[in-house]
């Protein structure tokens, strides 16, 4: 099992993706996977950075690869996540389940995070748990399962 201060810097870089995917969730209205510039400003601006319109124009330039003026969750993260190598990233992101996935079943719910977190000492509630499995959820169904974990950690590859 990987140590502690490990895993704590492995769990800070998920908490940070599963922030950004929470906040692109949230902009997302019609659940398509896409943003315009306005959501895009919005999400920023649920993350505390106060952007100009031409920074969040900049942005969205830089971020929308296929120039389709509207950004996917996947350009939305190698966007946001452009500090770490991808294959850094990638590889955090797959130590950090394959920990928190202890039965093995390949699937993580916010109980499983919860009791894994409580094992390590880590202040981290239930309910906080909960909200971080649900924001990975694609499905709906209150888990994460590897496959759709997979989905993110390729998207940043």
């Amino acid at each position: 099992m990987a140590q502690v201060g490990s895993l704590c810097a492995e769990m800070e870089t998920l908490n940070h993706v599963l922030s950004l995917v929470e906040a692109f969730r949230a902009f997302d209205v019609d659940n398509d996977g896409r943003i315009t510039k306005a959501e895009l400003g919005g999400i920023f601006g649920s993350l505390g950075y106060n952007a100009s319109e031409q920074e969040v124009t900049a942005m969205m330039q830089e971020g929308d690869k296929n120039k389709d003026g509207l950004l996917s969750i996947h350009e939305f993260l190698e966007m946001n996540t452009r500090d770490l190598e991808g294959g850094t990233l990638a590889s955090t992101l797959s130590t950090a389940f394959e920990v928190l996935d202890e039965d093995g079943n390949e699937i993580l719910t916010g109980e499983d995070l919860h009791g894994v977190m409580q094992n390590l000492g880590l202040d981290l509630s239930l309910e906080n748990c909960l909200h971080l499995v649900a924001s990975l959820d694609a499905d709906g169904d209150g888990a994460v399962s590897l496959d759709e974990f997979r989905l993110i950690v390729d998207s940043l590859l």
